[in-house]
């Protein structure tokens, strides 16, 4: 409970001040009251009984101790200067002699106590207690779940069985039972009360941050405008100058013409004055000639004189001078200046704007969509919004470069291509604010897995048995898998959706095909054609596209040939023959051009042979054959060894840098990564080489599909592999890039 014992915290002080303000000083005693007794008359003037306060009812000190306000000590004093000119009167309390200061009423002290006795009252708000107006010494009590008051004794205990104790005011007395948690109503308004102003407060506090921001958003907004100004200015003022530069240099032009024609002409003009003077001197000189003979002579040559003046009547130069510009063009520049500019703005409201991202995974290219929203919830359709994105990775905080694609739709997309797995936060602003999903959390796999996965072990339309090779159209987009366990070709279409990835066009049955003799299949671009290699009858079968045959070809030296490669460029044809463990050269149409046995060993110098071959492939800009076996063999385009690549890798994800075991399937795109299916003790990957230094950009590990026996590799032109597995009797497509 309060109490008023805080005035022994404030005696002394208060003997100070009167002993300063009185000649006097009174003791006044400190009493100790108990709050609860205590009520708004020890607050009252004992004259007019009206509550004191800081205006006409301030409390006053008198001498005597007592408190009179202001209002009835100007009252007492007017009174007593009618019977007393010096202003005496007497207390209205203990009727003791009253000198009045010289400063009059005013100058009585303030009553200190009394002060802070009204702002202990105004700070400290008493406590009510709810009672049941029919039975007034009950207090009422609150049901929490059933937000419901009521008085134990109206009830009769019918509340769910519930009997609260109210006789106490703690939160310690709340009965809870299986269901209803019970406690006095005025602990619950207490609850309410501050629960009501701490989300007021809360509510306030945002109401003070949204003001801020709108005051920086304006401070902003003049700034924007301000260097939108000056741009404006500059700009036109750039405009003004290109303008009358050329003002100047037309002005300039007539001005040179001008006085180059008048240079002519004055140079003629002065040529006719001196023949001019010239002849009248002539004239003045035979003015008194008499001899006859000389005259006729004289007449002649005036003649011819007169003959060569004639051509001097007209100016050497013309007057000509005008300016000229195309027709329109003074139109045609009043619109582009009309066009020139603009003032862009956006009507994009941050707060609802909202970015996506699908599932991520090392070392690939990922990305992130920003859909924007106006103030009211619509679907911005336009771009151009100021969008500022960082990037961080969460355990090193190392930020990651990004790029951002205005769509001109209102959508935005944020690629980046991570090289460290775990998690990132994204933190994208728009206009200095953030959106909605701000900081857009997600987590980059250190897997990569497949994007989908077609067929399974089985001899049914969707299925394989033991494929091999697989070629490409990327034309078309046709992929022809080469179901070599169950004799035929299996043609299908890409599709965009990853859910059903390939469609069954048809399958391709050839008699070429049976008794698993085709191991290797290719596309050859030029004819439009499919090549099968026939391991039991050692040739080469090409077929078209829809399956029919067109012509065979094969080599006296060709043994056992399984798989191929068809150079992109030219046509050529690559089979390798793993019987005699070289590699066969054809031309397009089936004719013999080179035999590889043999490759360098650049540690050792000396030629060693090609051993298993389990993949060929052209590169497409430089026409190099590559050639996957224990190590990968790099040849020219004329069959000349190059390197091996294999000796060393840059994989951070492994701590022996060696290639280890066999290579199989082999590709390479325009870009220069070389794709290749390594089989190793424990695992098989596909590891993606960089083909100028023959490092290891990173693995496809495949994590959640296991490669079991990666035989064939082909590229599609949208940066993606796909992958015969032929372990698990099927094929796998991967996003590599």
């Amino acid at each position: 409970m309060a109490t008023l014992n805080f005035f022994d915290t404030f005696r002394y002080a208060l003997e100070s001040e009167l002993s300063k303000l009185m000649t006097t000083s009174t003791l006044v005693e400190t009493v100790s009251i108990n709050y609860e007794d205590f009520t708004e008359g020890f607050l009252t003037c004992g004259t007019c009984l009206y509550t004191y306060d800081g205006d006409e009812h301030s409390p006053k000190l008198l001498p005597c101790s007592h408190t009179i306000c202001r209002i009835c000590l100007e009252k007492i004093s007017s009174n007593a200067t009618l019977r007393d000119p010096s202003g005496n009167f007497r207390c209205p309390i203990c009727r003791e002699l009253i000198q009045l200061p010289r400063g009059g009423v005013m100058a009585f002290p303030p009553s200190f106590l009394v002060n802070q006795l009204l702002d202990l009252v105004a700070s400290q708000r008493r406590e009510v207690i709810p009672k049941c107006s029919s039975h007034v010494t009950q207090e009422l009590l609150y049901c929490e779940p059933c937000d419901l008051v009521f008085c134990n004794l109206c009830t009769g205990d019918k509340h769910d069985n519930q009997n609260a104790n109210n006789s106490s005011h703690d939160n310690d007395h709340a009965i809870t039972n299986r269901e209803h948690t019970v406690i006095p109503f005025s602990i619950a308004i207490k609850r309410m009360s501050e629960i009501l102003l701490y989300k007021a407060q809360q509510c306030i506090s945002k109401l003070d941050e949204s003001s801020r921001n709108v005051l920086s958003e304006m401070q902003k907004l003049d700034q924007n405008t301000e260097l939108s100004f000056e741009d404006i200015n500059r700009t036109f003022q750039e405009v003004i100058n290109f303008v009358d530069k050329r003002r100047q240099e037309l002005l300039n032009c007539a001005k040179k013409i001008r006085e180059d024609k008048r240079n002519v002409l004055r140079e003629q003009l002065t040529k006719i004055e001196l023949e001019k003077s010239r002849l009248e001197k002539e004239c003045n000189e035979f003015k008194y000639q008499v001899e006859v003979r000389d005259i006729s002579k004289k007449i002649n040559d005036l003649k011819a004189k007169l003959n060569s003046v004639n051509t001097m009547l007209d100016p050497r130069e013309n007057c000509f001078l005008r300016f000229e510009h195309l027709q329109n063009s003074t139109n045609n520049i009043q619109e582009l200046v009309n066009n020139f500019g603009s003032i862009r703005t956006s009507n994009t409201f941050p707060s609802l704007c909202v970015a996506t991202i699908g599932k991520c995974s090392i070392h690939l290219r990922s990305f992130a969509n920003v859909i924007t929203f106006d103030y009211n919830g619509q679907r911005q359709k336009f771009g151009g919004d100021p969008i500022l994105v960082t990037l961080v990775h969460n355990n090193s905080q190392q930020t990651i470069p990004c790029k951002l694609n205005d769509n001109r739709d209102g959508t935005y997309e944020v690629q980046f291509v991570p090289q460290k797995h775990g998690d990132f936060s994204m933190k994208i602003t728009i206009f200095g604010r953030p959106i909605k999903t701000y900081p857009l959390e997600f987590t980059v796999s250190e897997h990569i897995n497949p994007l989908c996965i077609y067929g399974g072990k089985g001899f049914d339309q969707h299925q394989f048995f033991q494929p091999t090779s697989l070629a490409i159209d990327n034309e078309t987009g046709y992929v022809y898998v080469l179901d070599t366990g169950n004799g035929r070709i299996k043609k299908l279409l890409q599709n965009q959706c990853n859910n059903s990835p390939f469609r069954l066009i048809c399958h391709i049955e050839e008699k070429h095909f049976e008794n698993r003799a085709a191991t290797g299949i290719a596309f050859c671009a030029n004819s439009r054609s499919l090549l099968v290699t026939n391991w039991r009858t050692k040739n080469i079968v090409k077929i078209d596209c829809d399956g029919r045959f067109i012509e065979k070809f094969g080599h006296s030296e060709l043994i056992e040939p399984t798989c191929i490669a068809v150079n992109p460029n030219s046509g050529q044809i690559l089979v390798a023959d793993n019987a005699s463990n070289a590699i066969f050269l054809f031309q397009t149409n089936g004719e013999f051009v080179k035999k590889i046995t043999t490759w360098m060993n650049p540690n050792t110098k000396k030629t060693e042979s090609l051993g298993e071959i389990n993949g060929l492939c052209f590169h497409p800009e430089t026409n190099d054959i590559i050639v996957s076996s224990e190590k990968i063999l790099i040849y020219s385009s004329d069959g000349e060894f190059i390197k091996p690549i294999g000796n060393e890798s840059s994989s951070s994800s492994s701590s022996n840098n060696k290639f280890k075991n066999h290579f199989y399937g082999i590709a390479i795109d325009r870009s220069n990564n070389l794709l290749a299916a390594r089989a190793e003790k424990s695992r098989n990957i596909i590891q993606v080489i960089d083909y100028k230094n023959g490092l290891v950009k990173f693995s496809i590990d495949s994590n959640d599909a296991k490669l079991k026996r990666p035989s064939c590799l082909a590229l599609t032109n949208d940066d993606h592999v796909i992958v015969v597995d032929l372990g698990n009797d099927c094929i796998k497509k991967y996003r590599y890039y």
